[in-house]
């Protein structure tokens, strides 16, 4: 394949102007992880502003995950078709420009639609970002080019919840996306103008259009099932039913034509690799499970515990401060031992604090909060470097990119769908504790009695007492969660001694974000 270096036209980027061109990359990668969590904490501002419920809030995160899910396996495609360049950059003006929509929106629909687009639109910022500084390095200098694509990684997810609350707190939540309005079209530009050199030759294989059509209706339904079913009363409503009809037909039908298509959109042929299905098993249950967690723990530090949007970011940082310190060892560790047993350490250590933190009050104080959310951080990197390295260790090389896209789509799908399930889960638990704690609670009505002849009314009595009810019916609701996400991670972990010991050793990098 001849490219317009090889031609002469233009000399490769060297010295400053080599690592300036890299830092841009960089920066696509960062403001595209970071949007995967800088609205995790702005959930009950989004929520406030705009006349929904916190449930319904959380349709910010899961569109904007399941776009971005169904264009990460279709970026071969397309920087083929394309060109690598010319889809990254239109893909970081298309990013910058639907950020700017997301901020105009004045009511929740408008915003999902936009968080779509942008979803649509960072997918293939990701891997296009690792590609291309891979194409623009030396050989020699390709580990310091994934280091710092790497480094990126794990600090946006630091970032992104810090960041998110001080603008909610001092500015507007629409202000957690106009920052990347600038980043992407300037960066855009700029990266036009020093990689256009570094095009290819385009590829005009066909795209698989049958499939990708079975792929976004049976995705689209499955989400809108979990994200509507809670308020529409699941099963007994007809639209919940035609939703999962849609959903299992759409999905068996698009089954059924990826393992027969020539050029399937996903090739669901790498499965019959017993190493792949086992470490994807693992990383989709716990990503999942992690994920859940991850947005639930700010809607239930804003909403019952009185902490702020700022303070709520500082709290679920941790965990990302936690992975930045130990992902060096990580990486050395998982090329020197079984990465199974690494996975299934970090994953275990990870499910255990998690059911530490089930055993939590209403009257906590900040560290009892944050310290069980830094220990899962050490774990972290212990999951997901081997874990991706295991995965793509057990296909065969022309396999590896249709595997890591793959991989990449299920880990994303699952992290929308966890966060349905949770929120589902917490507000059905929440009802239902309360409903338990209504009947046990002053049943006598001594404190009532005791609060009217304080001075209160007897309105206000019964107010102060059912917000106290409803406090605790929160809490139960919350611990119950960690118990189920804990009870994944550790069926996670299990899973993955269904792998055989791998063979060969592959750098997780290659996985893309």
């Amino acid at each position: 394949m001849q490219t317009g270096l090889e031609t002469g036209t233009k000399q490769p980027l060297q010295g400053g102007m080599l690592w300036f061109a890299a830092l841009i990359l960089a920066a696509a990668n960062f403001i595209a992880v970071l949007d995967m969590t800088i609205a995790n904490v702005s959930v009950a501002s989004i929520a406030g502003n705009l006349g929904a419920t916190n449930s319904q809030g959380t349709w910010v995160i899961t569109s904007y995950a399941v776009a971005e899910a169904i264009t990460v396996p279709l970026t071969g495609w397309l920087a083929g078709r394309f060109g690598a360049v010319r889809v990254f950059v239109t893909a970081m003006g298309m990013f910058g420009l639907c950020s700017a929509l997301c901020g105009f929106a004045d009511s929740l629909g408008f915003l999902v639609a936009a968080r779509v687009l942008q979803g649509l639109a960072g997918g293939p910022m990701m891997p296009l970002s690792q590609t291309l500084l891979l194409r623009i390095f030396p050989k020699e200098k390709a580990t310091a080019a994934n280091g710092l694509w790497a480094m990126t990684t794990l600090v946006a997810p630091v970032v992104g919840p810090v960041l998110g609350g001080w603008l909610c707190d001092n500015y507007s939540w629409p202000w957690i996306f106009y920052i990347n309005v600038p980043i992407a079209l300037v960066c855009g530009w700029i990266a036009w103008q020093m990689l256009k050199r570094y095009e290819q030759e385009l590829d005009h294989s066909p795209i698989d259009k049958v499939g990708l059509a079975l792929l976004i209706i049976w995705v689209a339904a499955l989400q809108l099932m979990l994200d509507e079913g809670k308020d529409l009363d699941w099963f007994s409503s007809p639209i919940i039913i035609w939703l999962a009809i849609i959903a299992v037909v759409g999905f068996a039908a698009f089954l059924i034509w990826e393992l027969t298509e020539k050029h399937p959109v996903v090739d669901l042929r790498v499965f019959r690799h017993r190493g792949f299905s086992a470490s994807v098993l693992t990383i989709s249950l716990a990503f999942g499970a992690f994920f859940g967690a991850n947005v639930l723990t700010p809607l239930w530090l804003q909403t019952n515990m009185g902490y702020t949007a700022t303070w709520s970011g500082k709290t679920t940082a941790w965990s990302g401060v936690a992975a930045v310190m130990v992902a060096p060892l990580a990486a050395f560790l998982s090329s020197k031992i079984d990465p199974r047993k690494l996975v299934f350490c970090g994953v275990l250590w990870i499910g255990m604090v998690t059911f530490g933190r089930s055993i939590l009050t209403s009257d906590v104080n900040y560290w009892w909060i944050a310290a069980p959310i830094l220990l899962m951080g050490f774990g972290l990197p212990f999951f997901f470097v081997p874990s991706t390295g295991l995965a793509l260790a057990s296909v065969d090389e022309p396999e590896m990119a249709s595997a890591a896209g793959l991989m990449n789509f299920l880990r994303t799908l699952s992290g929308a769908f966890a966060t349905s399930l949770v929120n589902t889960v917490w507000e059905d638990k929440t009802n239902y504790n309360h409903a338990e704690l209504s009947g046990l609670v002053d049943s006598a009505g001594v404190h009532s009695h005791a609060m009217t002849e304080a001075g209160m009314t007897p309105e206000m009595a019964r107010g102060v007492i059912d917000q106290i009810t409803t406090s605790q019916s929160v809490m139960l609701a919350t611990n119950e969660i960690m118990i189920y996400v804990s009870i994944a991670l550790v069926i996670a972990a299990f899973a993955i001694w269904l792998a055989p010991k791998p063979q060969r050793v592959v750098d997780a990098s290659q996985a893309g974000h």
